[in-house]
């Protein structure tokens, strides 16, 4: 039967209106009755929670429903958002949409995969260059489950205390239990350095070992998602900790002219040559192309021009590439 946790966190998540994280522990108390061999009551559970979902969605219950902000010391460690962003939003080289959609399909899918004894995937490591699609990655994964993302703080995380950093990050894997959501560790590698290295510091080094050891023990149903611009400085030991490594990398030139297309496509233009933008386009982010288009957009509605000129966009390019390279 369920333990004590489980159902205080079901009168939790019951008083704050929190159907998904009412339903999430549901799904954590038929796990933990398959793992305990019974199998009968684990199936009713399931098929029970199947039918509340449902049922909720028969009544066009889609967006995620409120809960309760982060309260005390937490309040300054997270922040949440509702991420209304999709896949199909993002342009993506194939492999890592196919990644990202069967972690998507994986999650849709989990209770079905915890009666066979599986977990899936939700533990990632996203790597690769600044404005190459990790942090919206986060987002669109949150968008698709209908998931609150929090975001880790790590500048409020980090103190010169000792163990002072350390009990913060329980907290952060306290509420990664209690709320299931999409939990987002940005630039990563502030905490994630190899221990050892020159100029680390012996309280870097401890909160190190304690996620090492909340990651490794944390069975929530929660997604936790670490990104970082230097993986070639992560420690070892934590790769095998995530259950996949996604690497991200500046878009091809197809992939550049598809972003550009799907960024101006409410915008009147007056060329069809796209391949004319190529070699601008080479070697930048698609958050730096995504910018530049916004500001060709801008520069169009101040001067009242019904028609986005190539060469504004162009221009917009070239400035943006030029930003980047100093």
């Amino acid at each position: 039967m369920a333990n004590a946790e489980h159902l205080k966190a079901l009168l939790k998540a019951y008083g704050a209106g929190n159907q998904e994280h009412f339903l999430s522990v549901a799904e954590q108390v038929a796990a933990q009755e398959a793992k305990l061999g019974h199998n009968k009551l684990s199936q009713e559970l399931q098929e029970l929670i199947a039918q509340v979902k449902l049922r909720a969605q028969s009544f066009g219950e889609r967006r995620p429903i409120p809960i309760a902000q982060p309260k005390g010391e937490l309040a300054s460690l997270l922040s949440i958002t509702y991420p209304k962003q999709r896949l199909s939003d993002m342009v993506l080289p194939p492999d890592i949409h196919d990644r990202l959609a069967r972690v998507v399909k994986e999650q849709r899918y989990a209770s079905r995969i915890r009666s066979h004894g599986l977990h899936p995937r939700r533990k990632l490591l996203f790597v690769g260059q600044p404005g190459t699609g990790k942090t919206l990655s986060a987002a669109v994964l949150a968008g698709e489950l209908n998931l609150p993302l929090f975001v880790v703080r790590l500048e409020r995380l980090i103190t010169k205390f000792m163990g002072e950093t350390a009990a913060k990050l329980r907290l952060i894997f306290d509420n990664i239990t209690q709320i299931r959501g999409v939990y987002l560790f940005d630039e990563f590698d502030t905490i994630g350095s190899q221990r050892g290295i020159r100029n680390d510091v012996g309280e870097i080094r401890r909160v190190l070992n304690s996620f090492l050891q909340f990651i490794e023990s944390d069975e929530s149903h929660s997604l936790i998602l670490a990104a970082t611009n230097h993986p070639e400085i992560l420690d070892h030991a934590l790769f095998r900790r995530f259950d996949d490594v996604i690497e991200y990398g500046l878009p091809s030139k197809e992939l550049g002219i598809q972003l550009l297309k799907g960024k101006l496509a409410s915008v009147k233009k007056s060329w069809t040559n796209w391949t004319r933008f190529s070699t601008q386009l080479q070697g930048m982010s698609y958050a730096d192309i995504s910018k530049a288009t916004e500001d060709a957009i801008k520069h169009s509605v101040i001067n009242e021009q019904e028609i986005l000129q190539e060469r504004v966009l162009l221009a917009s390019l070239k400035e943006r590439r030029e930003i980047q390279n100093k």
